[in-house]
């Protein structure tokens, strides 16, 4: 938003130093003003979040040996050069050098405000990035449950705490928080990592075969158990056994359990022989077994023998600081998986990351940033934005004009944060005609708004 902008506006002349001040300050933006460029390259910060105005015709240092130091310092910081010397030449090779805009006096106040505008949003932007990308190299492959809200920290804290121990731990959160992460991590940090982890699912094995998986079996126990097998509880013995989605276990092997966490024994099908087994349970559910609504046919002697310790998963959307570091990790990961370089995230992505709800949590996220990296995920704003590749190959030249056309609409409306009036006057047309191409073009004009004025 334009009332937190910051801009250095750089003009020998007082008067029109205070003048152009005042313009841009009744537009929102927050405005230094200084009267040579020494002055406003000694305030000159790295990663100044915001553009630079200057004058070019000054002493000591001009406007254009203020860029070339600007440029040196920060190649991303949006210059824009003002001069009373219509002066085509050097406006051309300014522009060539990469000064954002080059703008002749005397001006419209609408022509530097929309100027000033479009420059700052560029440099939100390639802050924003940047600041995903720095929270992507911070985080390194071993590092789990990625955060810095104090919800994860506690998370990280109570695991340290409790891994070393031999506890039984139930693990409650939604799909895709991470269930099976936390049952890892207790795993590797713990003393048992020497032993194996063994996961299972117990909603994605039919009845007839979890018995068998869990307790193992003896050649000819049942019809097709041709050989011996261990199974997973056995497995898992002097290591960590997970179950997943425990609350879809079935009712006959709900009791089967119960007995394995509280004699530490198993017995295969097929024979009598009782098994001793050392290990740690973690069993996870998407559902709070304490509530009896919500436990179902889940036995409640069952739940109390593994709720010993219960660790609580909080949902991505209740950790939103989150997201942004956890996107760029993401992103900068696929981006070497699938050996692309990592594109640069607009500001629709980066308003889609925190106004959205994620059901699916932190899976759902991995798999947005894959298809933004892989360039799939097409939308601004929640409309389709066609992206260049999908402008029209092979299309007849009027249908290609008009997707072009529509791309521009979507860019301009998106920049003014979906201002009508911000964005007729930078696009140059008449209200009309604007509603006409909305409507053509299949655009809602709501869909760029900020998030809180959506509702």
């Amino acid at each position: 938003m334009t009332d937190a902008a910051s801009i250095f506006l750089v003009d020998d002349d007082k008067d029109l130093l205070r003048a152009t001040r005042q313009t841009l300050e009744l537009a929102g933006f927050s405005v230094s003003a200084f009267s040579s460029a020494v002055d406003a390259l000694a305030a000159l910060t790295p990663d100044f979040p915001g553009i630079i105005v200057s004058d070019i015709r000054m002493p000591q240092i001009d406007g254009l040996q203020l860029f070339d130091r600007v440029q040196r310092q920060d190649q991303d910081l949006p210059v824009i050069l003002v001069t009373g010397h219509g002066d085509i030449p050097m406006a051309v090779k300014a522009i060539q050098q990469g000064v954002y805009d080059f703008i002749s006096k005397p001006f419209p106040a609408d022509r530097l405000v929309q100027s000033v505008r479009r420059a700052v949003e560029k440099r939100r932007l390639v802050l924003e990035n940047r600041a995903l990308r720095k929270a992507s190299e911070q985080v390194r492959d071993d590092l789990p449950l990625i955060g810095q809200t104090p919800a994860m920290e506690r998370l990280r804290h109570t695991l340290r705490q409790i891994a070393d121990t031999d506890v039984d731990v139930l693990v409650t959160g939604e799909t895709g928080s991470g269930k099976e992460v936390v049952a890892s991590l207790l795993h590797q940090w713990g003393r048992r990592n020497s032993g194996n982890f063994v996961a299972l699912n117990c909603g994605a094995l039919p009845e007839t075969v979890i018995e068998s998986e869990l307790f193992g079996h003896e050649p000819g126990a049942f019809t097709g158990a041709q050989k011996k097998r261990v199974g997973r509880i056995e497995h898992a013995s002097g290591g960590t056994l997970f179950l997943d989605e425990i609350e879809s276990m079935a009712p006959s092997t709900q009791v089967q359990m119960l007995r394995v966490l509280e004699m530490r024994e198993v017995t295969p099908l097929g024979t009598n022989e009782v098994r001793p087994v050392d290990l740690r349970v973690v069993a996870a559910a998407k559902v709070d077994l304490g509530d009896p609504r919500q436990r179902g046919d889940f036995r409640e002697d069952l739940y109390y023998r593994l709720n010993v310790v219960t660790i609580s998963i909080p949902p991505l959307r209740e950790r939103r600081d989150d997201i942004p570091l956890l996107f760029g990790y993401f992103a900068e990961r696929a981006a070497k998986r699938f050996r692309r370089d990592m594109p640069v995230a607009s500001s629709a992505v980066h308003r889609h990351l925190q106004s959205h709800d994620w059901p699916g949590n932190v899976r759902e996220l991995s798999h947005f940033a894959e298809r933004f990296v892989l360039g799939v995920e097409q939308f601004v704003g929640g409309a389709s934005e066609p992206k260049p590749a999908d402008l029209g190959d092979g299309l007849p030249l009027p249908d290609r004009l008009d997707r072009y056309e529509a791309s521009i609409i979507r860019e301009v409306l998106d920049a003014n944060d979906g201002d009508v009036r911000r964005t007729i006057a930078e696009l140059g047309i008449p209200r009309k005609t604007f509603y006409d191409k909305l409507q053509r073009h299949g655009i809602v004009r709501a869909d760029f708004a900020p998030s809180d004025e959506r509702g």
